[in-house]
């Protein structure tokens, strides 16, 4: 059985097959699904998926590049939903620097704020931080973000900064990017940090591994990641998915 750690089945690339592709997981071993929040919209569709999906769990959240639609008012709304039964994190948050819009001070105020919220509600934080390695990790040790825990989703930085993120005891999500043959950066972070801290992830539908490179993503692909995972680190696959099953059974408390 795999855990599928990070994945957008609401988004409109799923619209005319989503529920026969949903149905099929289980049958092709992908035992649990994470569905990620990235807005307002995207966190109320997730709790309507875990909702009509037994094996289907969620993050409500704001990614920072939506965190422009926050206000006071919204945000206690999200709070809310944090209670919801089968919300099991606080995600994606994060800061993206990749984007000009919105202003890196409303993404540093809201990450921020949905960090304490992470705290408040008791749920680990889905951390999303693209070309903001400084700022998230100067932000996440001001937060205390090692007491409240969770996952570095796509990691896609260097070894040294992933010596960091393991310092706060934080996971590692690894998706379809390990098996691209330019990501050498990644491969040597993958092959330095512990089985014990990575669980995988699609990011479906977008990031899909070699052969499927360019073409839309899902959970069928995971074993695509557990493979190149297990060439770098010298491991057998079956030890990669069983660890990394277990590593995100416990991370998001799923019996």
């Amino acid at each position: 059985m795999i855990v599928e750690s990070h994945a957008h089945y609401d988004d409109k690339a799923f619209d005319e097959d989503r529920e026969a592709l949903l149905e099929s997981l289980p049958k092709e071993g992908i035992g649990y699904v994470i569905n990620i929040g990235a807005s307002l919209e995207t966190t109320e569709n997730t709790i309507a998926l875990t909702k009509k999906y037994p094996f289907m769990f969620g993050a409500a959240g704001v990614h920072p590049s939506e965190t422009g639609e926050l206000n006071e008012e919204n945000f206690a709304w999200l709070k809310e939903q944090c209670t919801q039964p089968k919300i099991v994190a606080v995600g994606e948050i994060g800061l993206d620097y990749y984007w000009d819009e919105p202003d890196r001070q409303i993404q540093k105020k809201w990450f921020d704020r949905q960090m304490e919220l992470a705290r408040e509600v008791e749920l680990p934080m889905i951390i999303h931080s693209r070309d903001a390695a400084g700022d998230t990790l100067d932000m996440m040790k001001a937060a205390g973000a090692g007491a409240i825990g969770g996952v570095i989703h796509c990691f896609s930085y260097s070894k040294e900064i992933a010596r960091e993120f393991l310092d706060m005891n934080f996971y590692f999500g690894i998706g379809g990017v390990i098996t691209f043959q330019n990501a050498k950066k990644l491969k040597e972070a993958v092959a330095y940090i512990p089985m014990e801290n990575i669980l995988l992830e699609t990011d479906s539908p977008y990031l899909a591994p070699v052969p499927y490179r360019g073409k839309r993503n899902s959970s069928l692909y995971l074993p695509l990641i557990a493979k190149e995972i297990a060439r770098i680190k010298g491991l057998d696959e079956d030890e990669v998915i069983s660890v990394s099953t277990e590593n995100a059974k416990r991370l998001f408390g799923i019996q």
